[in-house]
């Protein structure tokens, strides 16, 4: 099992800056690619960025230029940097990762951190 923690929500103001964290942990297990997804009223999960074992990452539309993802192998842990945010994007923000323990991959998710920007 692969467990996620999330780290690094809270309240911003229109324009503010947030960055979150994600830390992978459990026993032997290897990492193919994370993402973050996020969750506003309608609690629909939307792609926000993903991001490869080896750095690929793809963006959102809506988040381009403005979010940046990356990824510390060694400590198996995702970011995002969030910067100029709108009221639109208050939502709860979830960690993913696709990832194998031995030879089975399988989609884990963390518990989800909120994210409130006040207009």
């Amino acid at each position: 099992q692969v467990q996620l923690v999330e780290s690094g929500g809270g309240l911003v103001p229109d324009g503010g800056s947030l960055r979150l964290a994600c830390r992978a942990s459990g026993s032997a297990f290897r990492v193919n690619h994370m993402a973050w997804y996020r969750a506003g009223p309608d609690q629909q999960k939307e792609l926000v960025a993903t991001i490869t074992n080896i750095g690929k990452s793809t963006y959102a539309d809506s988040v381009k230029g403005r979010f940046t993802i990356s990824f510390d192998n060694a400590s198996k842990s995702v970011f995002l940097q969030m910067n100029n945010l709108r009221p639109e994007e208050t939502a709860v923000y979830y960690c993913y990762a696709y990832a194998a323990v031995g030879s089975i991959y399988k989609e884990y998710w963390g518990q989800g951190t909120q994210v409130t920007v006040s207009s």
